[in-house]
């Protein structure tokens, strides 16, 4: 299992850096509220994202995006107003938008990484 997390957790530093080098700046890791956690908070001047980060070795069970359904896009949504309510003075005068960072591949540090943005809410 630790393997898996460390997959996960290369997976979660990998995307931060791909934001970052979008000109994205880290506001939060692994953030826990009652409700769940949200794997990064990032924002630019015009908008606050929370990023689902799913890492994924191959597509023997389906493409990260997948895991994604509508009961984890609710809770994601429910987790997302639960960091904006804790903490309102960063995200003063920003929208707030849920996006999805899939990446596939056997090492995550070269795996194929795609950005879902704005992730449908039900």
């Amino acid at each position: 299992m630790a393997d898996k997390d460390d997959f996960g957790r290369a997976g979660e530093h990998r995307a931060a850096r791909y934001l970052e080098s979008r000109g994205f700046t880290v506001l939060a890791r692994n953030w826990r509220c009652r409700d769940g956690e949200i794997d990064l908070v990032v924002a630019d001047s015009s908008v606050v994202v929370v990023v689902e980060v799913k890492t994924r070795r191959g597509e023997e069970f389906g493409h990260p995006f997948e895991a994604i359904d509508a009961r984890k896009r609710a809770r994601l949504w429910r987790v997302a107003v639960a960091w904006a309510s804790a903490h309102r003075d960063l995200l003063r005068g920003r929208r707030l938008r849920i996006d999805a960072i899939g990446l596939t591949g056997a090492v995550a540090a070269t795996a194929r990484l795609e950005h879902l943005v704005d992730v449908e809410v039900p």
